[in-house]
């Protein structure tokens, strides 16, 4: 099985902030996540990002705000894209 595109969202506001949602399905997850998902989602503001969960190898399911890096719990892909979603929505917010 080779990587599978499953959603992939683009949206730019008119302040020049962006979000960017990439998510695959992998044949093998990527270690030391145990879910079969690849995924890059990424709030920008004027080119640098202030919010992001993605899952790199070794580094496995952070939630980056600024500088600051935690473990996000991956559950499944619709909670991903709505818990990264109400982030987004609280700092446009703020």
């Amino acid at each position: 099985m080779k990587a599978e595109l499953l959603y992939r969202f683009e949206q730019d506001f008119d302040d020049g902030a962006m979000v960017r949602m990439v998510i695959w399905e992998v044949p093998r997850p990527v270690p030391p996540s145990e879910h079969p998902n690849k995924y890059r989602l990424v709030y920008l503001e004027n080119g640098i990002r202030v919010i992001g969960f993605d899952n790199e190898r070794g580094k496995g399911d952070p939630r980056h705000d600024g500088d600051t890096q935690s473990p996000y719990c991956f559950v499944d892909v619709p909670t991903l894209i709505k818990d990264f979603i109400d982030a987004v929505r609280q700092r446009r917010k703020a």
